[in-house]
């Protein structure tokens, strides 16, 4: 578990190390389009005319990033044909991934949602799908580059990065939209996906000695499956073991029965950030709100909020530790998602929309490091990529199944009770990050709940 530095200055100095600069590439690569299938669509789709409750409907599209668990043992071992051999494990599913997003932006640019709501969707879910993929190649490839002690300032730069995308898939997607058009603003970025490929060029890939290249060898397939067997069903037996239920049953050997409270944090900590996001952009629109004053408020100043939180957040990790800022993150996030039920009652008021958006963005961007460094925390670094999938399908699945009932919610009740339901959907990750702050200050590390590396 990570534990505070000396001093501000050695808490300051891990944001110089190449490593964790180079995160900031990989932030915007991962953020970008994650925006352009979620929250900046969601404006197209009110632009166009679509209603409140299809808009929260489209959300679910967000649910790919909640179950890439199930294809994340793949890309934790399976190889690449060419791609593999010439750039790496991780490299190279990066690579196979930001290929596909190109041509699924593109394709959404070239489609009208007044007309084509099903095809607009189907590219959707074809780029969130990639981008999925992505950020499990990502996460990964973060965890295996640095040790544990930078894995805040990891998570920092990469939230950075994450949030410039934002700017450029948010604002700078609107500006265009409003400008131009909206196919012309997804055809730009879906060019922007080149900071990807960059990212992967510049990049060594990572040499860890303790990821589980041989799944032979893994002590679970010897345990289940033994040392023997040879045909085609030992070997499938091999890869079911090894790939797939060898990092959970290792997760779970590991904490015990702390494990449980664990998937019960991760699940609930951005509840109440992600049920409430469907309804952000509409609610600006239905207020009278232009696309390029929500561009320039929420987006450019907005970043610049979530930027500080970030930083913020990283440097309090590395000097106090995780345990009492997840419970700050966790505070501030279900408080702050009061402001957009002021900002309901207040009406178009653009002085109200900078006081929400600076709430918001600075809590959202000082949840995000503490969690992310949390959760790299917790991963077994012989099953990186699948137990990091697991956690952070886990982080989104809840909320975005919930958000899809946002516009019922909105439809029924109108924002200002939403906004007051979506904060109170954080009442319980607060709960969850005193009980773990509890266990730090009575000195009991459930990470060290482990059992032996071969099972008994």
């Amino acid at each position: 578990m990570n534990e505070p530095v000396a001093g501000w200055r050695e808490a300051v100095a891990v944001y110089l190390r190449a490593p964790v600069l180079r995160m900031l590439l990989f932030g915007f690569s991962a953020g970008l389009p994650y925006l352009l299938v979620f929250s900046t669509l969601t404006a197209w789709l009110r632009y166009a005319g679509v209603s409140r409750t299809a808009i929260g409907l489209f959300s679910w599209i967000g649910i790919t990033y909640s179950i890439k668990l199930l294809w994340s043992p793949f890309v934790d071992k399976l190889r690449l044909p060419l791609l593999t051999p010439w750039l790496g494990q991780r490299r190279g599913w990066m690579v196979l991934a930001q290929v596909v997003l190109v041509g699924a932006l593109g394709a959404m640019a070239m489609t009208d949602p007044a007309t084509d709501l099903r095809f607009i969707a189907l590219f959707a879910v074809i780029a969130a799908f990639a981008s999925a993929t992505q950020d499990i190649t990502i996460d990964a490839f973060r965890i295996e580059s640095e040790a544990e002690e930078f894995q805040a300032a990891m998570a920092s730069t990469y939230v950075l990065g994450y949030r410039v995308a934002t700017l450029v898939a948010g604002a700078g997607a609107l500006y265009l939209a409003d400008f131009f058009s909206w196919q012309v603003a997804y055809l730009a970025m879906s060019a922007c996906m080149i900071v990807g490929l960059i990212a992967v060029a510049i990049s060594p890939e990572p040499s860890r000695q303790d990821r589980l290249t041989d799944l032979r060898q893994d002590p679970w397939v010897i345990r289940f499956a033994g040392t023997g067997g040879t045909g085609h069903g030992h070997d499938l037996r091999v890869w079911i073991i090894g790939a797939v239920l060898a990092p959970l049953l290792a997760f779970v050997q590991r904490y015990r029965l702390y494990s449980i409270a664990i998937l019960g944090l991760v699940a609930l900590y951005k509840m109440s950030d992600i049920s409430m996001a469907a309804m952000a952009n509409p609610l600006y629109i239905d207020l009278g709100f232009s696309l390029s004053e929500i561009a320039s408020v929420t987006k450019v100043f907005g970043l610049l909020m979530t930027i500080t939180g970030g930083f913020v957040a990283g440097v309090l990790v590395a000097r106090y530790g995780i345990a009492p800022m997840m419970l700050v993150g966790a505070l501030l996030v279900a408080v702050t998602n009061l402001l957009f039920a002021w900002l309901s009652t207040v009406g178009y008021s653009l002085p109200a929309l900078f006081v929400t958006i600076g709430g918001d963005n600075f809590s959202n961007g000082f949840a995000a490091v503490t969690l992310i460094a949390w959760l790299s925390s917790l991963v077994d670094r012989r099953y990186t990529a699948t137990q990091y999938a697991l956690l952070s399908s886990l982080m989104t699945l809840p909320g975005m199944f919930v958000g899809g009932l946002s516009g019922f919610v909105a439809d029924g009740y109108g924002y200002t009770v939403f906004f007051f339901y979506a904060a109170a959907l954080g009442i319980p990750a607060i709960l969850l990050c005193l009980y773990f702050l509890v266990l730090k200050l009575r000195g009991i590390d459930y990470t060290l709940a482990s059992a032996p590396a071969v099972p008994e």
